[in-house]
């Protein structure tokens, strides 16, 4: 077992889904998953899990497939949305319980919300965040930027394999430094970001290297994430932007199926996810898509590590779904 960061928390492994899980664990009582995204850890979800465990929930937390002590598969086609779902849905079975409510940020949002779509009957409600639930379309998404004559977008930057990973790995800790500040809602210099790759520079050429720390951000956080990435590596999580043409075709069968469920969305008013092309069409579109939505709430200040940068007010939330459940 390895030694938790933080009181409260154990981690534990368990072989599910054919890969060993580590996974974060607190509480006792209904259960809640939380599927966390890029470049993070089950470690995102801290401020949440205290919290959901001290209302009387059982909250689990994995490393997801890829990342920190969850086993990292080399072939970049074991990392579809399949994969990833069906290693949820084995966690929940491992840990003896039928059913949970599933909460996912970033990447961990997509993959929430398909555990939702495709096994209604393991996963009782979701929440995203940061990424609205987008059903499938007609068109790829990599296809889609490249009739739009979209060559430099982050998506497309991380297909080749070795490439970003040999630029965040030179330096672990400066470049998790980099991607959560100027990700978030601290910056105040516009026009900073990484959606868009320049021609000359790098994934980080247009990115803040903060001289201090945010204040949801200590030292200590860094220093978890860092030991994580330091010793992993990024090509696992990587490996999940690989398959975005794959998941687009696997996941034919489902188009045009609504989330029933009761379903909830949160985000920061900052979050440059919000300022992608489709973002605002999906949110307008949750009526439709999402029938059991219970709210979609944009948090004003916060980028986009709104459950870091907002545990407050995002708790408050998921206290309110959890108990309207």
């Amino acid at each position: 077992m390895d030694i938790s960061p933080i009181d409260g928390i154990t981690l534990r492994t368990v072989t599910a889904n054919g890969i060993t899980q580590r996974y974060a664990e607190c509480g006792s009582g209904p259960m809640v998953l939380f599927c966390h995204g890029w470049p993070e850890s089950w470690y995102s979800w801290r401020h949440q899990m205290l919290a959901i465990a001290a209302a009387g929930y059982r909250c689990v937390a994995p490393d997801m497939r890829g990342y920190g002590g969850t086993d990292a598969p080399a072939e970049i086609e074991c990392y579809t949305l399949l994969d990833l779902v069906g290693d949820m849905v084995a966690l929940v079975k491992e840990l003896g319980e039928s059913q949970t409510v599933v909460v996912g940020h970033d990447w961990g949002a997509p993959v929430a919300w398909h555990c939702a779509l495709w096994r209604p009957d393991v996963f009782r409600a979701v929440v995203g965040m940061s990424v609205p639930w987008s059903p499938r379309g007609g068109i790829d998404m990599l296809s889609s930027l490249r009739k739009l004559g979209i060559t430099r977008f982050y998506l497309q930057y991380f297909q080749e394999p070795g490439v970003a990973e040999a630029e965040f790995e030179a330096d672990v800790r400066t470049s998790l430094r980099r991607i959560y500040y100027t990700a978030s809602g601290d910056v105040t210099e516009k026009g900073k970001g990484f959606a868009m790759i320049p021609e000359t520079g790098g994934f980080f050429a247009n990115t803040i290297d903060p001289q201090t720390l945010p204040a949801w951000l200590s030292e200590a956080d860094l220093d978890w994430f860092s030991g994580e990435f330091g010793r992993t590596g990024f090509r696992g999580g990587l490996n999940w932007y690989r398959n975005l043409t794959r998941n687009w075709r696997l996941s034919s069968a489902w188009q045009g199926q609504p989330i029933g469920q009761p379903s909830m969305f949160i985000a920061g008013s900052r979050d440059g996810v919000l300022k992608f092309p489709a973002s605002m069409q999906q949110i307008e579109a949750f009526p439709r898509t999402l029938p059991g939505l219970r709210g979609s709430h944009i948090i004003d200040g916060p980028g986009h590590w709104v459950q870091q940068e907002r545990p407050a007010e995002v708790n408050r939330l998921l206290l309110d779904f959890l108990r309207g459940l």
